[in-house]
């Protein structure tokens, strides 16, 4: 017997990744894992492997607004993810999306470079996510190098970059390992003043999609109803283990696992 289903439903508004490492996939696999059901609007296109990115192309804003609004108009959304957006308009376009979802859950990732380094957007695109779109997120998860674009601090440490930051959004996390420390230190801010810091072991080798994995986990826990610093740190957790279990499948990086062997 055919039943509605009882799993929270989450927009995520990201590009596609043709190797399956980023974007929309990773978004879909990391929900999946968490019970969640993924609703997936494609932002952009790109073209990338698993060693960097070489092009992308923003979809117009009609057939986001439309994919979006199709979304929200059949079903209950109950947490929105933002990754790759890859231009100014874009950023107005979710604003414009969020509309439609007053106190819903968002998580904005500010992708703004791939794993490989390659620019998924014009720095202009942070300032805009900065200065207008942030205000509507719950949090934004960062790493440390978007973390000083955005806060326009070249060699900005996580607490200066926070403090340039938080007067734009209520949360940030900002992850580490973009160094050679031996222990990744991710750490969490909020506007009131507490701070968490959750630390990790450094596992060895680059990765592909692990900001998406990260995201769209803890969109995915805000929508089952999870207070925002377990969901933190269970997302974290759960990131770290499909790093430590990711595979190879190419050139380049490293796939986070995000479902097991044996999903079905």
């Amino acid at each position: 017997m055919k039943t509605p289903t009882s799993r929270p439903v989450v927009l995520c508004l990201s590009g596609h990744d043709p190797v399956g490492g980023a974007g929309l996939q990773a978004d879909i696999e990391a929900l999946l894992a968490q019970g969640c059901h993924a609703a997936p609007a494609v932002t952009a296109l790109t073209v990338q492997d698993t060693v960097d990115v070489s092009d992308f192309r923003v979809l117009d804003r009609d057939w986001v607004l439309a994919q979006a609004n199709a979304i929200i108009d059949d079903l209950q959304v109950q947490a929105v993810k933002l990754g790759m957006l890859g231009s100014v308009e874009m950023v107005d376009t979710v604003l414009e999306i969020m509309q439609r979802l007053p106190g819903v859950p968002l998580v904005c990732d500010p992708v703004l470079r791939a794993g490989g380094g390659g620019a998924l957007g014009k720095d202009e695109v942070g300032y805009a996510m900065r200065e207008r779109l942030f205000a509507a997120s719950t949090i934004a998860t960062p790493n440390l190098p978007e973390a000083r674009i955005l806060a326009e601090l070249p060699n900005g440490s996580a607490d200066e970059c926070a403090e340039k930051l938080l007067p734009y959004i209520r949360h940030l996390l900002i992850t580490g390992g973009h160094g050679d420390e031996q222990e990744v230190h991710n750490r969490l801010y909020s506007r009131d003043g507490s701070q968490h810091t959750f630390v990790c072991q450094r596992l060895p080798g680059n990765y592909h999609g692990s900001g998406c994995t990260l995201a769209s986990t803890l969109a995915g826990r805000l929508a089952l109803g999870q207070e925002l610093v377990s969901a933190v740190e269970l997302s974290l957790d759960y990131t770290w283990r499909t790093l430590r279990d990711a595979e190879q499948p190419g050139r380049g990086q490293y796939i986070p696992r995000r479902l097991p062997l044996d999903f079905c």
